[in-house]
């Protein structure tokens, strides 16, 4: 006698066992959602250095989880969502909540507009994100660039007028500090190319492996025992290369043009005779890019 197929037994036998490795990529993505919420809980007891330490470390965490599931093929569409998800939290709500406990409050409604305007861009930036993720018109090379700053980014961004504060430096007026908030919002949802460099392959020679190590481990050291003046100095570094990022968009666009008005060149145009035998025909361009950039 066969089973009903309706049956909760015969439900329950359609589901496969899920990989650990696909599990694993997600846990690190909601161990950076828990430390958003945290970071969140913290401004409003006013732990600013806390809070800003645990929107660093969840931006840590949203570098690793992508970098993970590609390295064990633990890629799945639930973990792409998830991690839009996080990303809206963690470097949208979180990092403007931030801001606005910090000094944005004393502007009252004009500080709670500016805290909005940025998390909503951020979360249009992800939407803009993942629907372009498959767009087949993109050239090739634009594979290496975000458009606009993306999330993580902009949130460390942002933060720099805390950065500097917890330097001693005197705070700012708060409609400076919502002027800069607008700003960076402006950026996250603009079409300004920023450099991403995904499609960098780097290979460390067996001589510079332990050189390499070191190296990390001394950074590591430095952002631990003077975090503010490794984030305020990379922050101004990384605004100041963005302009770098568009010039290099531009440049790709324009050798794209010229290579591709060379290859459509009018063949009716020579003098010469026809060829006795036709010309291959030139295959397309393989684009290397990859499904998802994190």
């Amino acid at each position: 006698m066969s089973s009903d197929p309706k049956s909760p037994e015969a439900r329950r036998r359609r589901f496969r066992p899920i990989p650990v490795r696909m599990l694993v990529p997600n846990f690190i993505t909601l161990l950076a959602i828990c430390a958003g919420l945290t970071a969140i809980r913290l401004s409003t007891e006013g732990r600013m250095e806390l809070a800003v330490a645990a929107i660093v470390f969840a931006a840590v965490l949203d570098g690793l989880d992508g970098r993970v599931a590609r390295m064990i093929k633990g890629q799945s569409k639930f973990g792409a969502e998830l991690d839009s998800l996080a990303d809206f939290v963690n470097f949208g709500v979180a990092a403007g909540l931030i801001l606005y406990f910090w000094q944005l409050h004393e502007l009252g409604n004009g500080g709670w507009i500016a805290c909005m305007v940025f998390a909503i861009s951020g979360g249009l930036r992800l939407a803009r994100f993942n629907a372009s993720i498959d767009d087949p018109n993109k050239p090739a090379f634009a594979a290496n660039y975000f458009t606009g700053v993306p999330a993580p980014l902009g949130a460390l961004t942002v933060l720099l007028p805390i950065y500097l504060a917890f330097l001693g430096v005197p705070m700012p007026p708060a409609w400076l500090t919502a002027a800069y908030t607008l700003v960076i919002g402006f950026l996250m949802v603009s079409r300004l190319p920023v450099f991403s460099g995904k499609t960098v392959r780097m290979r460390v020679p067996p001589e510079m492996v332990l050189p390499v190590f070191v190296s990390v481990v001394f950074f590591i050291a430095l952002l631990v025992s003077y975090p503010w003046y490794i984030l305020s100095f990379a922050t101004v570094v990384y605004l100041l290369t963005l302009p770098w990022g568009w010039k290099s968009y531009r440049d790709h666009e324009r050798n794209a043009a010229a290579a591709l008005a060379a290859g459509t060149a009018d063949p009716t145009a020579s003098a010469g005779p026809a060829p006795a035998f036709p010309a291959p025909p030139a295959e397309a361009d393989h684009d290397d890019r990859p499904a998802r950039l994190n």
